[in-house]
């Protein structure tokens, strides 16, 4: 049996970053429309898992590759931003998290040291802060 599966998916483009994003968002919209009683939310959660397994038996897999280059292209920035506010949430028990008042440069600093002056790595101003 998995062999047959194997030799099926030979040539075909497979599970990526996309078909990933678009079957999880298709069983939001299925769950949601079941708590909604909503069969719009219904249909259009089954036409984007299609269009998701539509993508995964592909066999044409440059315009698969260059579609999910795209999506990542959109994604990894807002994946980026979550994962930097996911690491400030870490670390505000012993940094402070400052702006640059020239480039805007996030700076970060260690917390309990009373009043210090910061020196931008960016564009080298000097600013004072409390910590």
């Amino acid at each position: 049996m998995k062999e047959k599966f194997r030799r099926f998916m030979s040539g075909r483009y497979g599970f990526d970053q996309l078909s990933n994003a678009l079957i999880t968002v298709s069983i939001i919209f299925i769950l949601l429309s079941a708590g909604l009683q909503s069969s719009v939310l219904n249909t259009l959660g089954f036409v984007v898992l299609f269009f998701s397994y539509f993508r995964v038996f592909s066999r044409n897999i440059y315009k698969r590759y260059a579609e999910n280059q795209k999506f990542l292209n959109y994604w990894n920035p807002i994946k980026g931003k979550f994962y930097s506010l996911k690491n400030r949430m870490k670390q505000s028990k012993t940094h402070k998290f400052y702006k640059c008042p020239n480039c805007n440069k996030r700076v970060r600093v260690p917390k309990g040291k009373g009043k210090i002056r910061i020196t931008c790595p960016e564009c080298k101003t000097k600013f004072e802060a409390r910590s």
